[in-house]
C-alpha cells in the first residue's frame, strides 16, 4: 500500500517545484530519509537512494516510486559509505542513468545506547566511520555533480530552479550534552563542522550545505532503539516545549525548503527541528527508563532493559 502524501509531506508547497530534479540519498531505505526522499519525488525530482542492503534499498525505492506517476527512483544496494570507491561509483551511475545530481542528502548514520565505560574502541570508531567519514565520503563523491548542477541553475534562478545543494541530517545532543551518546555527539558534531567547511569553499562554485538536525521522531528505527518502550507518551513529551515527538514529515517539509527557491540564501546553518527540545537540556532522556533520574542511574551503573536492540547486561 502506497504511504499517504499527509505522511511525508505538508500542503504547502506546490507540485512539480522539482521537477527533472535529480537528489542522491545515503540511507535512502531509512525511516526519516525514505520520507525526505518521497516528499521530493512527489514534487517532481527523481532520486537514487542508496544503502548496504540491496533487497532493503531496491524495495524502499520500488515503494517510493509510487508516490507519483512516471518517477524514476534508482535503488543502489551493496554500497557502504565508509568505501569511498563504492559511494564513488554509486554517484557516478546515479548521474550517468539520471543525468544529474542535483540534490543531496547525507543521511546513513549509526546508533546504540553505550555508557562510556562499555563503550569499546571499535563501537566508537564504527559510529564516527559511518556518520562523520561517510558525510565527508558523500561530499567528496557528490562534489563535482553538484557543482554542474548549481552552473545549470544559478542562485538565484529567476525560473526558481535550483541545484547544487547538499544537506546533511544530523542531531542536537552535542548542543549540551547527552549521556549514554559520546560517540554520536562527537559524530554529528564532526558533520556540523564539515558542512560549514563545505559551505565555505564550495559556496563560490554555487553550492549550499546545510544540515538539518531533527530531534526524537515519532516510529523511527532509531528512536527505537534510543528510548525505553516503558516510558509513557506523557513522560516522553513532557520536556519538551512543543509537547509532542516530531514526524518524518516535519524532517521532510525542512528538507524540501532548504532544497527550495525559497532557501536560496539559506547556506552553512543548521536547521533544528526539535520542537525547542534541545533548550531543555537532557529533557529527552535516551535510554532511560521513568523510573531513571540524573545522575543516579549513572552512580547505579544502569541503563534501560527495554529498548529494541539494547545492550541489555551493560554496566557503567
Amino acid at each position: 500500500m502506497a504511504v499517504s502524501k499527509s505522511q511525508y509531506l505538508s500542503s504547502a508547497w506546490a507540485d512539480g517545484i522539482f521537477a527533472d530534479r535529480v537528489v542522491f540519498v545515503t540511507g535512502g531505505a531509512g525511516s526519516i530519509c525514505s520520507a525526505q526522499t518521497r516528499a521530493l519525488v512527489h514534487l517532481g525530482a527523481n532520486a537514487c537512494i542508496i544503502g548496504r542492503s540491496v533487497e532493503k534499498t531496491e524495495a524502499a525505492a520500488r515503494e517510493i516510486a509510487k508516490v507519483r506517476s512516471g518517477a524514476t527512483v534508482l535503488g543502489i544496494g551493496g554500497v557502504d559509505v565508509r568505501n569511498f570507491e563504492s559511494l564513488k561509483n554509486a554517484a557516478d551511475r546515479c548521474a550517468r542513468e539520471l543525468g544529474a545530481i542535483d540534490f543531496v542528502i547525507a543521511g546513513a548514520a549509526g546508533n546504540f545506547i553505550s555508557p562510556l565505560s562499555t563503550l569499546s574502541p571499535n563501537g566508537f570508531k564504527a559510529v564516527i566511520e559511518i556518520d562523520t567519514i561517510g558525510t565527508f565520503n558523500t561530499v567528496k563523491a557528490t562534489i563535482p555533480h553538484l557543482i554542474q548542477s548549481s552552473k545549470r541553475n544559478p542562485n538565484a534562478n529567476p525560473a526558481g530552479t535550483t541545484g547544487g545543494r547538499i544537506v546533511a541530517v544530523s542531531a542536537t545532543f552535542h548542543y549540551t550534552g547527552m549521556p549514554l551518546q559520546s560517540h554520536v555527539s562527537a559524530a554529528k558534531a564532526a558533520v556540523d563542522s564539515l558542512m560549514a567547511s563545505v559551505a565555505l569553499e564550495y559556496g563560490p562554485h554555487g553550492v549550499t550545505a546545510n544540515v538539518v538536525a531533527p530531534g526524537a521522531i515519532e516510529g523511527t528505527e532509531g528512536m527505537e532503539r534510543l528510548a525505553s518502550s516503558e516510558v509513557s507518551l506523557r513522560e516522553r513529551t513532557e520536556g519538551i516545549p512543543s509537547g509532542r515527538w516530531g514526524t518524518v514529515r516535519d524532517i521532510a517539509d525542512a528538507t524540501v525548503f532548504l532544497f527550495s527557491d525559497a532557501a536560496n540564501y539559506v547556506n552553512g546553518t543548521a536547521l533544528v527541528v526539535d520542537g525547542a527540545g534541545w533548550r531543555r537540556s537532557g529533557s529527552l532522556g535516551v535510554g532511560l527508563d521513568p523510573s531513571m533520574k540524573y545522575p543516579d542511574f549513572l552512580l547505579r551503573g544502569e541503563i534501560s532493559k527495554h529498548l529494541k536492540d539494547g545492550r541489555k547486561n551493560a554496566k557503567l
